[in-house]
């Protein structure tokens, strides 16, 4: 073990050490909670962490920025990292380990496995991300298998990463409950991330369009609209108030499919709105239910 600081929070570095710290509470049938994150920690990341910690006997909190689920344009080298201040806040949120390996660890000379969840991997982001999804489900199966948890815990703002999770769960009868969190916003309404410390407080401003337009859809599907074209165009009309680069904004049904026509009330009751999107070069994406009921936390 590489010590325990700050006081309390056990931070291991190798998949052997993962396993000895765990022993005893596997041992002794203690559940164990495991929050899988990328580091650069902030009140999204507490939110899951508290909800383990107030579920669980023992959370672990993994820090690993998975290289497998960046494609080759994409921003890993430059991907935000702070050790000390995710150990402080995931101490302070409940953790009482913390898994900190280096890539060698989890993808040692010779690994050759990959784990993906046709269909839902392709489409929406997968086609915007080709083996984004791949990348995710691997390393995701890679810790469940070390951590051996009773729950694992993912925020709802990556909704397509949700599903992939829990399809692989269900298929490959993995023995732990998905658990997902509530999205987590600033008082503007826009999602946390750890990509927001890429922007300014003015272009966070700016990106907190994307919430605004989301929530235009939500009230005009209330105010009686039913044409997924009209309801799409009630956000398209918002996000252009910004500069932003728009990815996609599509209206979804449970398997992730583009919903289109006249919606039913059985259509709308699952429905999801997603979006990604670039402002300032920098890609968010965002989620909300169509219906209006969405119980996210501010800060």
């Amino acid at each position: 073990m590489t010590g325990t600081s700050p006081a309390g929070l056990w931070t291991v570095t190798t998949p052997a050490e993962l396993r000895a710290a765990l022993k005893d509470a596997h041992r002794q049938g203690q559940s164990v909670g495991l929050v899988p994150t990328m580091g650069f920690l902030h009140e999204g990341h507490a939110a899951l962490i508290r909800r383990s910690a107030a579920e669980n006997a023992l959370t672990v909190v993994s820090v690993f920025v998975n290289p497998t689920q960046f494609a080759p344009s994409e921003d890993l080298s430059n991907y935000p990292r702070d050790l000390a201040r995710d150990q402080a806040l995931a101490q302070a949120s409940g953790a009482a380990l913390l898994f900190h390996p280096q890539p060698q660890d989890i993808y040692p000379a010779g690994h050759a496995t990959t784990v993906s969840v046709a269909g839902l991997n392709t489409r929406v982001e997968g086609a915007s991300r080709p083996g984004h999804f791949d990348g995710v489900a691997t390393i995701v199966l890679k810790l469940l298998q070390l951590v051996q948890p009773a729950r694992i815990y993912f925020g709802e703002k990556d909704w397509q990463q949700l599903a992939v999770v829990r399809r692989m769960v269900a298929d490959l009868f993995v023995p732990a409950e998905v658990v997902g969190v509530p999205v987590v916003r600033e008082a503007s309404g826009l999602a946390l991330s750890s990509r927001n410390s890429y922007l300014s407080a003015e272009q966070q401003a700016q990106a907190a369009v994307i919430s605004r337009a989301l929530r235009a859809i939500q009230a005009a599907y209330t105010a009686g609209e039913r044409d997924t074209a009209a309801l799409l165009a009630a956000g398209q009309a918002v996000l252009a108030q910004e500069p932003l680069e728009l990815d996609y904004l599509h209206l979804l049904d449970a398997e992730l499919h583009p919903l289109q026509g006249q919606l039913s009330p059985e259509q709308a009751a699952g429905a999801r709105l997603v979006f990604a999107g670039r402002l300032h070069g920098v890609r968010l994406i965002d989620n909300m239910p169509l219906l209006a009921a969405e119980t996210s936390s501010d800060i």
